[in-house]
């Protein structure tokens, strides 16, 4: 899995970092392409050890729990339930190359299994539930960054034509599963044709665990001052080098 620039999702990511009274919020979306390098072709071949990448692989049901518009018009034995909701092998590795490449170094999913992720029912459940998270959380602030985080989506991605996924882990392997962590969602929208996922993932964490405010300025002044002495350390260098060349 390769990670693609995208401006627009650069820009909105900035927007998606946002303090409220009594939390965090923490939102970034990123747009991968499938293709695998030699690391993805090595973990492919060890994935597929436990089955071949076109065997059907059984998914939570979402947790929206509702069920799609096109699967309400249907009746009696031909009627689907969201937990008949599969996806092969070959996809599921997807899934999971996605989330380790975007919480790397810090977290490994290749043990994950099928039963922590879902196939969203539709793309208008996710755009509400996306909505109703957000907007609860920020208030009408949000409002003026919908239009430009949906359009930026379809625009990399064309959201008509993805199957939607989510993940859904139990609390052992759940990243986000800290103390303090309010809620999160990890959505990713995957197109075939185009062979390319975008995996938008978001948190809210409370500022009263210790886990808020505090613990994240304290990271970002460890990375400057690991910045700075990276500098440094050049800095000593090239004048060092500059001194023998003299």
């Amino acid at each position: 899995m390769k990670l693609l620039e995208n401006s627009s999702f650069e820009a909105i990511n900035y927007q998606l970092c946002i303090e409220t009274g009594d939390s965090n919020i923490i939102g970034r979306i990123e747009s991968y392409s499938c293709k695998m390098a030699g690391d993805d072709k090595h973990m492919f071949k060890q994935f597929c050890q436990d089955g071949q990448p076109h065997i059907l692989e059984a998914l939570s049901p979402p947790q929206t729990s509702a069920v799609s518009p096109s699967r309400l018009s249907k009746s009696g034995e031909d009627a689907e339930s969201p937990l008949s909701d599969k996806c092969c092998r070959k996809t599921l590795f997807y899934l999971i190359a996605t989330l380790n490449e975007s919480f790397r170094p810090d977290y490994d999913f290749s043990t994950a299994k099928s039963h922590e992720f879902s196939r969203e029912p539709s793309l208008n459940w996710v755009v509400n539930a996306v909505n109703s998270s957000l907007f609860s959380a920020v208030g009408e602030e949000f409002n003026n960054l919908k239009p430009e985080l949906w359009n930026a989506l379809d625009q990399e991605i064309c959201l008509q034509e993805c199957d939607i996924y989510s993940y859904n882990p139990d609390l052992d392997s759940d990243p986000f599963g800290e103390d303090g962590s309010l809620w999160s969602f990890n959505y990713f929208f995957y197109n075939k044709k185009l062979k390319r996922i975008v995996f938008f993932t978001c948190r809210s964490v409370s500022f009263m665990s210790g886990c808020g405010r505090d613990s994240l300025g304290n990271e970002l002044d460890m990375e400057l001052e690991n910045e700075m002495d990276d500098e440094t350390d050049n800095f000593e260098e090239d004048s060092f080098h500059q001194a023998v060349c003299v």
